[in-house]
């Protein structure tokens, strides 16, 4: 069987940024179910700074490995038993538990991909299929979020928080962000944040308690998990909800439901895309809703960073050192 060279780039050690290098390499053709992708843009987690740096965590994989759970392209070649693409196919994938995004050619199996619609370019879908899906499922699926409620956003100029706070908005909620300057601050205002709180300023938690009169917001989505923890379930009302979807900022191990009830009756749940597209039918129903909201203007996606994929490095740095907004992406 023939191979194809390409490049990726490779994590075979943990550490900094540094680690992360670009090196040639060779994939053989598609076996049965899979499809050669080339890729044209890769997003990028800030996820994947947590495994580059541990081998630690839920998602830990066995060195070397390619890092990237997403990412747009063509299809150049199908394998066997492959039915209902064509080469020449734009396409798109989000949902892998197994790393591999970085590269610019790659084996996937076809049941991960969705095909692009002609509205949505290449760097939109690589940048929005785990955040742009992620977001759907949290005001869609698990708190349905509708005109009246008031939500609060952990990192609203984010990738996820900048989707988040637009979508949450166009639906007739109230939007609450938190973020760490006033740049971030007037990135999630022109995206759908009404309150956008600087956390470094002040008391996050008492600040939401006062723009809605003592009350508190009805949800609170939070990826960032250790440095927001408390305040998130001090900024809810009465019976409401909180959501954890990540841990940029450290992994909670101790949950008291003594605490929920003293609080006023809380509810919290431990939030992954992973549980909401656990089939391709559930999936496919996540990235049209994506792709529809999106297509109409109501959500606009923020890529507020573009690196050559060789600088891998450099975007990891950027990630980690709070120097982006919206949206990251590589191009091979």
């Amino acid at each position: 069987m023939s191979s194809r060279k390409t490049s990726a780039i490779f994590l075979r050690d943990y550490g900094g940024p540094e680690v992360l290098q670009l090196e040639d390499t060779e994939i053989a053709e598609p076996g049965p179910g899979e499809i050669r992708l080339k890729q044209t843009a890769i997003g990028i987690n800030f996820s994947e700074t947590h495994t580059r740096k541990s081998p630690g965590g839920h998602h830990a994989n066995p060195l070397p490995l390619v890092l990237g759970r997403e990412a747009a392209g063509v299809v150049e070649a199908i394998g066997p038993e492959v039915e209902g693409f064509e080469l020449g196919q734009r396409v798109a994938y989000g949902l892998r538990r197994q790393q591999g995004a970085y590269t610019e050619c790659r084996l996937i199996s076809a049941h991960e991909l969705v095909a692009i619609p002609d509205a949505i370019s290449d760097e939109t879908a690589a940048a929005i299929m785990v955040k742009g899906m992620t977001a759907c499922y949290l005001v869609r699926r698990t708190f349905e979020v509708g005109p009246g409620h008031t939500v609060l956003v952990q990192a609203a100029a984010g990738g996820v928080g900048t989707i988040l706070c637009q979508w949450a908005h166009h639906l007739g909620a109230t939007v609450l962000g938190t973020v760490s300057s006033e740049v971030k601050a007037a990135h999630a205002k022109a995206h759908g944040c009404d309150h956008p709180i600087i956390y470094t300023q002040e008391d996050f938690a008492a600040r939401a308690k006062e723009i809605t009169n003592g009350e508190g917001v009805d949800v609170v989505y939070d990826a960032i998990g250790k440095p927001t923890w408390e305040g998130s379930f001090n900024s809810l009302k009465r019976r409401g909800l909180m959501v954890n979807y990540g841990w940029a900022g450290g992994r909670v191990t101790e949950l008291e439901p003594l605490d929920l009830m003293n609080l006023g009756s809380l509810t919290f749940t431990k939030a992954a895309l992973t549980n909401y597209a656990n089939t391709r039918e559930n999936m496919l129903a996540l990235a049209e809703e994506l792709f529809e909201v999106v297509a109409s203007g109501a959500v606009k996606i923020e890529i507020g960073q573009s690196f050559a994929l060789k600088d891998a490095n450099l975007a990891h740095e950027a990630l980690e050192t709070g120097k982006t907004v919206g949206s990251t992406i590589l191009i091979p």
